[in-house]
């Protein structure tokens, strides 16, 4: 954990569309826990601007971490079931949403598990200055003072002075060439311009296949339940 005090910041701030989530429901019964590469993939196909467009990226699917005696599987082959409030998100500049919205009807084929997406609609990114990234990726995820320092430096390149941090699990995502490691991150006590700029842009690599993508969060107390 990496922490200083703040200072209350009033000042109001519009947050801007440039960049928004274009969010769509899902119906899928079962998809892999770890469908990362698999989907970016068709997304990669069915949107051929989707990799050289600097500020897209891929929100992977998440169901439920628990409910009614079931949990959350974490094995890699593991099926991941969803609900009807499962949602697939594309984080994208503006120009492009026109475009992304015509997956809307459209069956994807993930892995050998059927995909249909419905009804997109777009999502403002938030003003929220607690913000939280599932998957980060560094040089070294297994220990948590020298993920949160190499952290803190790719923070400090996009001119970002963090202050505080708090990591959470360890997360592998299988590649084809190489399995890449991940942990997640939570940022608090930023400038609202810094929350926006960094879900703008996320913070590493990996965007493509939906790692370094912030997300608001409610708060840093209830940061246990956001380590999922």
């Amino acid at each position: 954990m990496y922490w200083q005090d703040q200072e209350e910041d009033k000042t109001q701030y519009v947050v801007p569309g440039d960049v928004v989530d274009l969010t769509f429901k899902v119906q899928c019964k079962q998809l892999p826990l770890d469908h990362a590469h698999a989907l970016s993939q068709v997304i990669q196909q069915e949107l051929p601007w989707f990799v050289e467009e600097p500020l897209v990226g891929m929100h992977l699917i998440h169901g439920a971490e628990s409910g009614n005696g079931w949990i959350r599987p974490q094995e890699p082959d593991a099926l991941l079931s969803l609900s009807r409030r499962a949602r697939f998100a594309l984080r994208l500049p503006k120009h492009r949403i026109q475009e992304a919205a015509a997956l809307a009807g459209r069956k994807l084929c993930i892995a050998g598990s059927d995909l249909i997406l419905r009804e997109p609609y777009e999502k403002l990114l938030s003003a929220i200055t607690t913000i939280f990234a599932r998957y980060i990726i560094t040089d070294e995820v297994e220990d948590e003072a020298t993920f949160l320092r190499q952290a803190a430096e790719l923070l400090n390149k996009e001119g970002i002075q963090v202050k505080r941090m708090i990591s959470g699990r360890t997360h592998v995502l299988r590649m084809p060439d190489a399995d890449v490691q991940t942990r997640s991150l939570m940022l608090d006590g930023l400038e609202i311009e810094q929350s926006v700029y960094l879900q703008q842009h996320g913070l590493g690599a990996g965007r493509k296949m939906g790692c370094g993508l912030f997300l608001p969060h409610k708060g840093i107390d209830a940061v246990g339940q956001a380590q999922e």
